[in-house]
C-alpha cells in the first residue's frame, strides 16, 4: 500500500489571498497603514499648554459587582486618561461610598455554591496586613491607577503582589510615550534607583535598557522613581553594562519636548480637599464641575472656557488658563457630594458657586443615566478643542490676530512596523 500524497492548498485562492496580505518582505506589515511608533508631540514655543487635572470619586467602584468589573472600570479610566493627556488624577471621597466585597463572585467547578466563600473569608483573615484586599474603593482604585501608569519594566519594583491587582491582567495597556518597549531609543526614561555602589558622585538607575544600569548625576536614596535624561548617542556609544543620564524633573519631558509623560495619582479625603491640598502654586484657575443639572450645555455655539467675572483680569486675558480641573460627581451627582462634606459652607443646590464652568455636557443623552467612567471619556473629548485653544499666550503670540494663531501644533506623526507594543494582548499574525 503506498503512501498518499499530500495535497498541497497552494492552489487554494483564499490561501493565495493570505500569503499576499501577509507580505514576503516583512512578516509585520499591516495592510491597511503603519503602527504609530509615538503619539504627537506638543509644540510649546507659541504658548504653554495648560495643565489637566480630573478628579473622581473612589464610589464609582462600589457600583461594580466583582473585583473584575472593578478593576475593568478602573482601566476604563486610566485610558481616558492618557488618550487626553491628562497630568493628574485625583480619587476623592464623596462620603456616598460602600465598602468593597474581598472576594471575586466568579467561581469555577461544581462546589461553586458549597460554602467557598466561608473558607476563602477564613483563609483572608490569616493574611498579613499588607496583603489583605482593600475594602476602601478608594485606595483601591487608586492602586489600580497608579498600576497602570507605571512603565511595565518597573512594576515589580514598586508593585509586590497584592490582592487589589489580582485581576491586573485585565487591564488595557495605556501604552503611553514613557511605557517604552524592548530596544526603544529614547532622550528621557523612568527608572529605579537601584542598591549599588556608585561613589560619591551619582547613583545607579535601571531604566529598562536591557543589560545596562544608567550611571545618575546625583545621590539617590535605592529604590526611589525617576526621571533620567539620556542622549540618545549613548545608546550606541557607551560601554557595555553602563550609561551615563541626568536626573531631571518629571515634568521637563513635557516642557521642553511636549512628550506626554503620563499622569500623578493623590488622593482627597473630600470634594474641599481637591481644591485645598492642589499641587499647583495658586491653585487651579480653571474649575469645570459636569452635572446634567448644568447651567451651560456645551453644545451653545458661545460656550467656552471662561472664568467668573470675579476673577477676569483687566488686562484683557480673562480666559486664559494655566491648571485646569475637571470634576466628575459619582451615581448622584457632585450636589450629594458637597452635602456630604461637613466642612463646605454651600448646599448641594448651590455646588455650581465652586465651579468657574458648570456644565452639562450630554444635554441631549438617552440614558436616563451616564457612568462615571463615561462621562470622562465625553467629557474629555468634548472639551479638548477648548483647552487647546485656552492655552497662556507668550507675549509675542498676544500681537497675532486669532485668525493667524495656532495655539497647538504637532509633530509629523512617525509611524513603525518594526515592533508592536509589547503591553499589547494582541497576537501579530505571523
Amino acid at each position: 500500500m503506498g503512501f498518499m500524497k499530500k495535497r498541497s492548498n497552494d492552489g487554494n485562492p483564499s490561501n493565495k489571498r493570505r500569503q499576499r496580505s501577509r507580505g514576503n518582505n516583512h512578516p509585520n506589515q499591516h495592510r491597511f497603514g503603519r503602527v504609530m511608533a509615538q503619539p504627537p508631540k506638543l509644540k510649546l514655543n507659541s504658548g504653554q499648554y495648560p495643565t489637566v487635572s480630573i478628579a473622581v470619586p473612589g464610589s464609582v467602584v462600589s457600583n461594580a459587582q466583582t473585583r473584575e468589573l472593578q478593576t475593568q472600570l478602573a482601566g476604563q479610566i486610566a485610558r481616558a486618561a492618557v488618550v487626553f493627556r491628562v497630568d493628574e488624577v485625583i480619587v476623592f471621597d464623596d462620603g456616598l461610598g460602600s465598602t468593597l466585597k474581598t472576594l471575586s463572585n466568579y467561581k469555577r467547578g461544581p462546589k461553586r455554591n458549597e460554602g467557598e466563600d466561608h473558607i476563602s473569608e477564613q483563609s483572608e483573615d490569616k493574611k498579613p496586613d499588607h496583603l489583605q484586599p482593600s475594602t476602601d474603593p478608594h485606595a483601591f482604585l487608586a492602586r489600580i491607577l497608579q498600576y497602570c501608569e507605571c512603565p511595565q519594566y518597573l512594576r515589580r519594583k514598586f508593585f509586590p503582589m497584592h490582592p487589589d491587582l489580582q485581576f491586573a491582567g485585565l487591564l488595557p495597556p495605556l501604552d503611553a510615550p514613557h511605557h517604552l518597549r524592548r530596544g526603544d531609543v529614547a532622550s528621557f526614561r523612568e527608572g529605579v534607583v537601584v542598591d549599588k555602589d556608585a561613589g560619591e558622585d551619582g547613583s545607579y538607575v535601571d531604566c529598562g535598557v536591557p543589560n545596562t544600569l544608567i550611571q545618575i548625576d546625583r545621590v539617590l536614596s535605592p529604590g526611589l522613581r525617576c526621571t533620567v535624561q539620556l542622549d540618545p548617542k549613548s545608546y550606541a556609544t557607551s560601554k557595555k553594562g553602563s550609561m551615563k543620564g541626568v536626573v531631571v524633573s518629571p515634568t521637563t519631558p513635557r516642557d521642553q519636548d511636549g512628550i506626554y509623560w503620563g499622569y500623578t495619582t493623590r488622593m482627597a479625603s473630600s470634594i474641599k480637599a481637591i481644591f485645598d491640598e492642589c499641587p499647583y502654586e495658586g491653585g487651579y484657575d480653571m474649575k469645570v464641575g459636569t452635572s446634567e443639572r448644568g447651567d451651560v450645555s456645551i453644545d451653545n455655539p458661545k460656550f467656552r472656557l471662561a472664568k467668573k467675572e470675579s476673577l477676569k483680569k483687566s488686562d484683557g486675558d480673562e480666559d486664559r488658563f494655566s491648571h485646569l480641573i475637571i470634576v466628575f460627581g459619582g451615581v448622584a451627582g457632585i450636589e450629594e457630594s458637597v452635602d456630604a462634606d461637613e466642612s463646605m459652607p454651600l448646599s448641594g443646590e448651590d455646588s455650581k458657586k465652586m465651579f468657574d464652568v458648570w456644565v452639562n455636557i450630554a444635554p441631549y443623552q438617552g440614558s436616563r443615566t451616564i457612568r462615571t467612567e463615561e462621562a470622562v471619556f465625553i467629557t474629555l473629548s468634548r472639551l479638548s478643542p477648548y483647552i487647546a485653544k485656552n492655552g497662556l499666550a507668550s507675549e509675542a503670540e498676544k500681537a497675532i490676530p486669532m485668525k493667524q494663531k495656532a495655539v497647538v501644533k504637532t509633530d509629523d506623526v512617525e509611524f513603525s512596523d518594526e515592533a508592536i507594543s509589547e503591553e499589547s494582548s494582541d497576537d501579530e499574525e505571523a
